[in-house]
């Protein structure tokens, strides 16, 4: 593959040498097919990219623009999915950008000690993301008959008051104890801050948001563990279990790799 003049060079993610080769029609960000940077047993999986989208003030420009940031994180993601069908890759925040391939290996070799630590960490594993949501009933959302009189409205918000403070009470303990049975079949897990529900449109309001890191070998046990649990309470309380995955290891590679990495002297920090 040929880089054009003034292209700098989009890492994707960081992986040990592939024992099977991606796909031929395999394509990144900008349309771009990936392709393998070797150094020291290390692989940075990175493409070409224009300048004058990913230089820093470009892309300061660019991250503030929606569609061109959705459309980057999916080629991101697409790139990072087909890696992970091959290997147990490192993935790199969006938009980490080097001026040239001595940039790559310059940061294969700073943070060589470290990736080869996570690698090792991950390997053989994949991500699940599991989250809990409680719903709340149309049944619940108002008390029923109007009030006759200011005491009887009290005493109606008391009773409403009352049961979902039992509600949220029940949903907890359950998404505790879901936690704990599905850490205790992963690797490694994770608790992440509940979305928000405005940002994440998602009905309902979050109570569990987590990952876990499960052996390849073990992901099938894990899902059945996610369907049986998950049943447990949901129809009495309003709630709402996802699973999704399996994903590359997101959540368990440490510190973000790239993290103020210099393109011609000025810092491009790709935060997305």
């Amino acid at each position: 593959m040929s880089v054009a003049h003034g292209d700098l060079r989009y890492v994707y993610a960081v992986c040990r040498p592939l024992a099977a080769p991606l796909a031929a029609d395999l394509t990144g960000v900008g349309g771009e097919p990936p392709r393998q940077l070797a150094h020291e047993g290390l692989v940075a999986v990175v493409g070409p990219v224009p300048e004058g989208d990913f230089a820093e003030e470009p892309l300061r420009a660019h991250l503030e623009d929606l569609d061109w940031l959705a459309d980057t994180a999916r080629a991101h993601q697409r790139v990072v999915a087909a890696l992970t069908t091959v290997t147990c890759p490192l993935p790199l925040r969006l938009a980490t950008v080097f001026r040239d391939d001595s940039g790559v290996r310059v940061m294969l070799e700073d943070g060589a000690e470290r990736f080869r630590r996570v690698l090792d960490r991950i390997d053989g594993c994949v991500e699940w993301g599991v989250k809990v949501h409680m719903e709340r009933r149309a049944e619940q959302a108002e008390p029923r008959g109007a009030p006759r009189s200011g005491r009887d409205y009290l005493r109606q918000r008391r009773r409403q008051r009352t049961a979902d403070e039992g509600a949220w009470e029940r949903a907890e303990a359950f998404a505790r104890r879901l936690h704990q049975t599905l850490a205790a079949r992963a690797v490694d897990a994770r608790l992440h801050a509940p979305q928000n529900a405005a940002l994440s449109r998602e009905p309902g309001r979050n109570i569990l948001n987590a990952a876990y890191l499960v052996a390849r070998s073990h992901s099938e046990e894990f899902v059945e563990a996610v369907d049986r649990t998950k049943d447990e309470e949901r129809d009495a309380v309003g709630l709402r279990v996802e699973l999704t995955g399996p994903w590359a290891a997101y959540s368990f590679t440490g510190e973000e790799a790239g993290a103020g990495e210099r393109t011609g002297g000025e810092e491009t920090d790709g935060a997305a």
